[in-house]
């Protein structure tokens, strides 16, 4: 059987226990089937979920994560589980946001990257926090992210 480009995935399709940390996380990567096309990945995560770093309680997010690959995507389980080792971590919203941008970068180094953190209230405030890494391409398609500002019941 030929080699493919996935055959050095050690996490999809296995059993993989939740990482103890975002630090001790592994995302893996696989290369580019379209290098050289200017095209949008969006990975929306609706439930995110962190703690607060001086109560310890809960905190919500909506996070919608963008990039234009150069020569790596993103494996999508281990994107999961990366995301999943926040449960326990605690973090102010705004440095949260950040550290996930900067880690996808620093893994992949994308063409272009963006993250919407749309945080539920806290204190009845919700926090938004956006980043990217610079302009878009040209040409590319962006879609809005689709994610409504918070209206509590209204």
């Amino acid at each position: 059987m030929a080699q493919t480009i996935y055959d050095d995935l050690k996490q999809l399709g296995e059993h993989v226990a939740p990482p103890e940390s975002p630090i001790a996380a592994f995302l893996e990567r696989v290369r580019n089937p379209q290098p050289g096309e200017t095209y949008l990945v969006r990975f929306t995560c609706p439930e995110f979920t962190s703690l607060c770093p001086i109560t310890g309680q809960p905190d919500f997010a909506h996070l919608v994560i963008d990039y234009v690959p150069a020569d790596w995507l993103v494996e999508s389980k281990s994107l999961k589980l990366y995301l999943g080792a926040f449960r326990n971590q605690g973090g102010f919203h705004e440095a949260t946001t950040v550290e996930i941008a900067r880690r996808l970068v620093s893994e992949l180094s994308p063409t272009w990257l963006r993250i919407g953190g749309y945080w539920y209230p806290r204190g009845g405030i919700p926090i938004d926090v956006f980043y990217q890494t610079g302009v878009p391409p040209t040409g590319l398609w962006l879609p809005d992210q689709g994610v409504a500002p918070y209206r509590g019941r209204g």
